[in-house]
């Protein structure tokens, strides 16, 4: 892999060569590479999208090194966001009721994180065992007592886990998936582990609602595919494998769950693919000059974003981005919000804590130093979080603070 990145040629999905660059951003860093100083420059990698003209898919054309965005000081937690807690428990008792997972049953969760997923299949009497390739989150779910290989995910490996633990009844990835480049050699593993009554679940961000929403700051380099439904039905099929549902779900903005079996399993499949491949048609998201569009409206906001900014800083007032999620670099990075703008930012994650952000080396503190140094406004980064945010911290508002929400639209509360 040149220069720690290399140019995919095809697409992730069919291997089709047929790719057209549809969207062009600005070259940011790693999301998640923050650093102990704040005159470090990390190196920054092109960000484009790429549509396949086979089967629609829209992937990343450029493909970090994953040592480089997962073993390297890897910070992102999933404990740390109480709402992804509390879907994920409510995901487990979800599937296990509709799909009457018996206790003792063996549930892997590819891309584990610190194991907050594990942990509630295993509050109902069932095996587990996560798979992470970060190494400081994998150690906190193994000090946790959640099994945890500390490795990535691969056909070889899952050959190993089922010789050690069998197969498994459920399969399991939350925002894994869109991460993984060889990600046909992840399906050969699951089908390698998957029972015959087996199911797997998949949770990827849903591009529509990006595309509706003008989210495009979920768009960076851990994400290398923007999933639509249709793409999904070509990806099985050179498994063995078909769709049983797809579900629309609120995380990260926006989301759906995919569920699949191998080909005449159990369950009956519904009716959900073909009603949202209709969606993605109706917003012609097949055709390259929707997302040129795209770009327009998203420059569009940037600018409002921009000159809001700047109007609040000629008028001496003080700014402080909350939230340090990974998604923060793209939109500071293309909307040039850095140093000029942002006194520092604020997160509730202490792996970020006393660290600076990848783009301009911001200070990041605990969210207790808003009431101690009262700044004007809040910019909240972590906007799909923004409900939770002004509600937890009402106090700010109490005491003259103003919150500026960035997407879709700019809006000030």
């Amino acid at each position: 892999m040149e220069a720690n990145f290399y140019h995919r040629k095809d697409c992730r999905m069919c291997e089709d060569s047929n790719l057209e660059k549809v969207l062009e951003l600005t070259p940011t860093p790693p999301g998640n590479e923050f650093n102990a100083a704040p005159n470090i420059s990390n190196q920054k990698f092109p960000l484009d999208l790429y549509l396949c003209k086979k089967c629609n898919h829209l992937q990343l054309g450029h493909v970090v090194d994953p040592k480089i965005l997962y073993q390297n000081n890897y910070s992102y937690v999933s404990a740390t966001s109480k709402e992804f807690v509390s879907h994920l428990e409510t995901f487990a008792k979800k599937i296990i009721h509709d799909f009457k997972i018996p206790s003792e049953s063996l549930v892997i969760d590819i891309g584990s994180n610190d194991g907050t997923c594990l942990r509630f299949f295993e509050q109902h009497k069932m095996r587990v065992l996560g798979i992470d390739p970060a190494f400081e989150v994998s150690q906190i779910a193994n000090k946790n007592g959640i099994e945890t290989i500390n490795d990535f995910f691969t056909s070889k490996l899952a050959k190993k886990i089922k010789s050690s633990y069998g197969q498994a009844k459920l399969i399991t990835s939350h925002n894994a998936c869109a991460h993984i480049d060889n990600l046909s050699d992840v399906l050969l593993g699951v089908s390698e582990l998957l029972r015959s009554d087996g199911i797997l679940s998949i949770e990827v961000g849903y591009f529509v609602d990006v595309f509706s929403n003008t989210w495009f700051d979920t768009i960076y380099h851990e994400h290398l595919d923007y999933h639509t439904v249709e793409p999904f039905k070509y990806f099985f099929d050179k498994f063995s494998m078909e769709v049983v549902d797809v579900q629309r779900i609120s995380p990260q903005g926006g989301s759906i769950r995919v569920i699949a079996q191998k080909k005449d399993g159990v369950y009956k499949p519904t009716t959900n693919f073909d009603k949202l491949v209709k969606i993605e048609r109706d917003l012609k998201l097949n055709l390259p000059e929707t997302y040129r569009n795209f770009s327009k409206e998203i420059n569009y906001v940037g600018q409002s974003l921009f000159n809001l900014l700047t109007k609040l800083k000629s008028e001496n007032k003080s700014i402080v981005g909350f939230g340090a999620p990974t998604k923060a670099t793209t939109l500071m990075s293309h909307f040039r919000i850095g140093k000029d703008f942002i006194d520092y930012i604020v997160d509730d994650n202490p792996l970020k804590q006393n660290l600076y952000s990848p783009y301009e080396g911001i200070k990041v503190l605990n969210s207790d130093e808003i009431y101690k140094r009262k700044p004007d406004y809040l910019l909240i980064l972590a906007w799909n979080f923004s409900d939770a945010i002004i509600n937890n911290h009402k106090k700010f508002r109490e005491n003259g603070g103003k919150f500026i929400i960035p997407m879709p639209t700019v809006n000030i509360i």
